[in-house]
């Protein structure tokens, strides 16, 4: 009976905090456009809520592994609300200005850092090993499905005239998600590691792995397309389509949201079905999903009518989870038992390093470049480069980890 409770509490919390995640991610996007007119400053506002994970993402989990995790989320939250309702009340007043909206950004990532990885070190505190796998599982489709009911919330806010009305929706979701969390009852409430030397022991680990790491030339290759990917994506999704909306759309924010929910709709659907069509996953998998979220991303650069945007998102969104989800699996095959932690460490940070690095890039070459021809740009490349793999794959198959590496 414990259990149940604290497992409905758990994800009544993360279902709520990710509705509040999706509000605020538009809010900025939106806000920063409305208040610049600039595709640069645009780009800066998704770059300023990046850089906090390539600077803290690490530091996070360590500290995540130190304290009282319940009471570090719910102080998190609490501190979270005033400065979203901050912006609100300068908006409601005519002075909300640009820099504050790029630091109050850089802000609550830079909470969210801390927030996430004591959030998903609580779960093993409160659930059995059994269930963990299932409860992972309705957690991802809690929150594929919160992107999926997204656009309808979001279309009906913006009809009653004001963007920041996202955000009043944000400040709301920690309140709720403060007093989700507070309601859990824990028997261990400390982390399980506690010697002050834990930052620089994570530092060391990080040196050992990537010296470990130079001779495993299956993982330095997927860890190499998966920033390559990514750095080709990012910007085109975060703030290309948006501005590519607004040149062809006269609701480029609705078609923006709905879009969004169009694409975690059909991700889900991808999810349930993946399964069924491959038992094993494997580096040829991954790069064939690569090659679908290459063709998406490509014919955005050619379609100029909103409607046939769908059938672009469509296509990434087959494309990305066959990509992730081989990602996930190939590293859980390949990476020791003793290098799991760090391994998924270094990809996630890896993946920010691609964020930061694709908004300030794409966001400066916007200023001199159309939209249209960064997109083709960048899916092409992706499309040569996978490519190319899939020949190499057709030709020789790449080598498997030796049995010694896996057991080592």
């Amino acid at each position: 009976m414990k259990e149940r409770k604290n497992l409905l509490f758990y994800i009544a919390g993360e279902a709520i905090s990710s509705l509040g995640d999706v509000m605020s991610g538009l809010a900025f996007l939106f806000l920063a456009y409305d208040l610049t007119q600039s595709a640069w400053y645009t780009t800066l506002i998704a770059l300023a809520q990046a850089l906090p994970y390539v600077f803290f993402g690490l530091i996070g989990g360590a500290v995540a592994d130190l304290v009282d995790r319940r009471r570090l989320l719910v102080i998190i939250d609490v501190i979270r609300v005033p400065i979203v309702a901050s912006a609100v009340v300068l908006y409601s007043f005519g002075h909300l200005t640009y820099g504050y909206l790029v630091l109050i950004g850089f802000l609550l990532q830079t909470l969210g850092c801390f927030f996430n990885p004591a959030h998903r070190a609580l779960l093993p505190m409160i659930a059995s090993e059994e269930k963990r796998m299932v409860l992972n599982s309705v957690m991802d489709s809690v929150t594929r499905g919160i992107q999926v009911l997204s656009p309808f919330i979001v279309t009906a806010l913006l009809a009653m005239g004001h963007t920041v009305y996202l955000l009043l929706v944000d400040a709301c979701s920690y309140i709720v998600s403060a007093f989700c969390i507070s309601k859990i009852t824990l028997t261990t409430v400390k982390g399980s590691v506690r010697n002050d030397k834990v930052l620089l022991s994570v530092f060391k680990g990080l040196i050992q792995y990537i010296q470990w790491l130079k001779n495993q030339s299956a993982l330095l290759l997927l860890y190499a397309m998966t920033f390559i990917v990514v750095f080709l994506h990012t910007w085109v999704w975060q703030v290309g389509l948006l501005l590519a909306l607004i040149e062809h759309s006269k609701h480029p924010k609705e078609w923006f949201s709905m879009l969004e929910g169009i694409y975690g709709g059909v991700v889900i659907a991808v999810n349930i079905v993946l399964p069924f069509v491959w038992k094993k996953l494997s580096m040829t998998v991954y790069v064939s999903g690569a090659f679908i979220w290459g063709c998406g991303v490509v014919l955005l650069g050619f379609v100029s009518e909103p409607s046939f945007y769908i059938v672009c998102v469509v296509i990434v969104a087959i494309g990305v989870p066959i990509a992730g989800l081989s990602r996930v699996y190939l590293l859980q095959q390949w990476l020791p038992q003793d290098k799991l932690g760090r391994g998924f460490s270094f990809n996630a940070v890896l993946l920010y390093i691609a964020n930061s690095a694709s908004l300030a890039l794409f966001g400066w070459l916007s200023y001199y470049v159309s939209v249209a021809t960064l997109m083709k740009s960048c899916g092409l490349i992706m499309l040569v480069t996978t490519g190319y793999l899939l020949l190499r794959f057709a030709r020789k198959t790449l080598g498997v980890m030796p049995n010694k590496r896996l057991k080592s």
